[in-house]
């Protein structure tokens, strides 16, 4: 009778233990990307836009800036004839600043969330262009 009673208490224990290696393999796998995204595009976010002046023409040759609000970095990124400009590989758990200067005018700073969630962001970033009136 003992030995029935210890051999159900081991076969109970390797039970236990397949179970839980089974389960513990289910809980590591990781979930297979979605929607045709590898995992380097779920890392990092794209930032474009374009500066404009206020008839929403383009500024050749103005400068964005783009401040990491965490580490107070900054990127610079001269637009060309169209006024596009292009930030890849942006941190999706840092906040961000951009604005843009042309002859010595900026546009107001708008700001990239980290909780904003899409993978790309785009910012229009208008300057007044006109003289000031005295």
């Amino acid at each position: 009778m003992k030995k029935a009673v210890i051999g159900v208490m081991v076969a109970s224990s390797l039970l236990v233990v397949l179970s839980a290696s089974v389960f513990s393999t289910l809980v590591l796998a990781s979930p297979a990307p979605q929607f045709g995204r590898s995992s380097k595009e779920d890392k990092t976010r794209l930032l474009t836009g374009k500066v404009l002046d206020g008839g929403d023409n383009p500024l050749p040759n103005a400068v964005v800036y783009l401040t990491n609000t965490h580490t107070r970095s900054v990127k610079t990124y001269i637009v060309g004839p169209d006024g596009a400009y292009r930030f890849p590989a942006l941190q999706p758990t840092v906040d961000y600043e951009v604005y843009a200067q042309y002859n010595n005018r900026k546009s107001g700073t708008k700001t990239v969330s980290q909780f904003d969630d899409r993978s790309q962001v785009y910012i229009s970033l208008k300057i007044d262009t006109k003289a000031d009136a005295k």
